[in-house]
């Protein structure tokens, strides 16, 4: 198996994971297509058939965009874990529906398609990292559509389908976790961050290597796919005030103590065993990926 030759990428243009994907697979020679809904109507059966049938025409010599899609990325997901308790129509047809849909496409193609799920599909009572293949029991609507998704894609006849299970994205490009943090941390002398929820804080630049890798690899099915190590969230925020060098102490406090509308897995942390032997090497730790990223981090 090798990388496909074009690439068609939901969420490609602004999404946290999607725009790291687009480059990640450009830099290894795939001819990318990113979109956002603004190009193509995702839920629109039809209009993405349409729009993949205008890349069918290949003709000897017209170069790269000329080339077939032949493979399909989802990195398009509705991720509000809390407002999904109050809009579950919303989170399915974002997590359930549109894999589904981009799964008869696959199937009626013959294309492979990668799909991003998330550790939420878990309940967190495992007292160990989470293996692939260990029964999920999502605690809240996200997750739970989320779980419906990747059902979907199972159910369907996808010979190169790979799902990975990803979670705690922190990456350049938009809003996320680590960077909330480094500008409350900015603002503020002090700041409570929950530390009894554990998961597998994950770089979008190492996972998007991670799944160039893969895909290069030929591996399919279920895996996970986050950076090395674990923490909760308290040591992640603590380590990005750090490195940030903010005068800002980080203190730690029981989920109790920080109430959502949704409830969170108190162990999330997902085992990489199987996707370290397909891909053929170990994604680096999250701490290494976190000091590359606040370097960068433009306000600091």
């Amino acid at each position: 198996m090798s990388l496909p030759q074009k690439a068609l990428i939901l969420g490609g243009k602004g999404g946290l994971l999607g725009r790291a994907v687009a480059e990640a697979l450009t830099r290894a020679g795939v001819a990318t297509l990113a979109v956002s809904g603004e190009d193509v109507d995702y839920f629109d059966v039809d209009a993405l058939d349409d729009f993949l049938d205008a890349h069918e025409n290949a003709h000897e010599g017209d170069g790269p965009e000329a080339m077939p899609v032949d493979c399909l990325i989802n990195a398009v997901a509705y991720t509000q874990v809390d407002k999904a308790e109050d809009q579950p129509e919303e989170a399915y047809k974002l997590n359930a529906s549109l894999p589904a849909l981009l799964g008869v496409l696959a199937e009626e193609r013959e294309l492979r398609l990668v799909h991003f799920s998330t550790d939420f599909v878990f309940d967190g009572k495992k007292g160990a990292p989470y293996l692939p293949l260990d029964p999920p029991n999502p605690l809240s609507v996200y997750g739970a559509s989320k779980l419906a998704g990747e059902e979907a894609l199972q159910a369907m006849d996808i010979p190169q389908l790979l799902i990975l299970r990803t979670a705690w994205l922190f990456g350049p490009g938009k809003m996320n976790f680590v960077q909330r943090i480094l500008e409350l941390a900015a603002e503020r002398k002090e700041l409570k961050v929950v530390a009894d929820q554990f998961g597998s804080p994950t770089c979008t630049l190492d996972l998007a290597k991670l799944t160039v890798a893969l895909l290069q690899n030929g591996a399919t099915g279920l895996l996970h796919a986050v950076n090395s190590g674990q923490a909760s969230w308290h040591e992640l925020a603590t380590e990005a005030v750090r490195l940030a060098g903010l005068d800002c102490r980080v203190l730690d406090i029981p989920t109790s103590g920080y109430p959502t509308r949704a409830p969170r897995p108190a162990n999330s942390v997902l085992d990489i065993t199987d996707t370290v032997r397909l891909a053929g090497y170990t994604p680096r730790h999250w701490r290494e990926a976190l000091a590359e990223y606040v370097s960068s981090f433009p306000t600091i």
